[in-house]
């Protein structure tokens, strides 16, 4: 089976300044996926200072999901990336950053290339209509994080 590549990539306004964003944001707990709308648990393993092993297991309507992930946090840029090792879209890759966007707040900047595997090669329109449901998709997690930060942090 031939591998898809999405790339895809979107924006976020958070409620706090980027040093506190980048401190909320990658402090990882077992209860994040409530956070994000989803159904599941989160195990989290430190394996260096600076790296995290992630196993998100989540309901779906095709059941249950478990994806592990790979973090890497990369403070001195504000940002980190997240590789997925296994799971449904292994090999995805996703880029975090932060901006700042005045006083008391910041953006998150989203960059992704989600991998799967298919049954043929899709269309370019295809590629771009999967992009579309991913940022969608996507960024209402972020949407909901953001409102979870805000009331953490305030």
């Amino acid at each position: 089976m031939p591998l898809r590549t999405t790339p895809y990539e979107f924006s976020v306004r958070l409620p706090a300044s980027r040093d506190r964003a980048f401190r909320w944001a990658t402090d990882y707990r077992a209860g994040d996926l409530v956070l994000m709308g989803l159904r599941g648990r989160r195990k989290v393993e430190r394996l260096a200072q600076n790296t995290f092993l992630l196993t998100d297991s989540y309901e779906t309507a095709r059941g249950t999901r478990t994806k592990v992930k790979l973090v890497h946090l990369l403070p001195e840029r504000w940002a980190w990336t997240n590789t997925y090792l296994a799971g449904p879209a292994r090999y995805s890759q996703f880029l975090y950053q932060l901006l700042p966007d005045g006083r008391n707040r910041s953006r998150l900047r989203f960059t992704g290339r989600q991998v799967e595997r298919v049954k043929r090669s899709p269309t370019p329109a295809k590629i771009a209509l999967l992009a579309r449901a991913l940022v969608r998709e996507d960024s209402a997690a972020w949407r909901r994080l953001a409102a979870a930060m805000g009331r953490d942090l305030a």
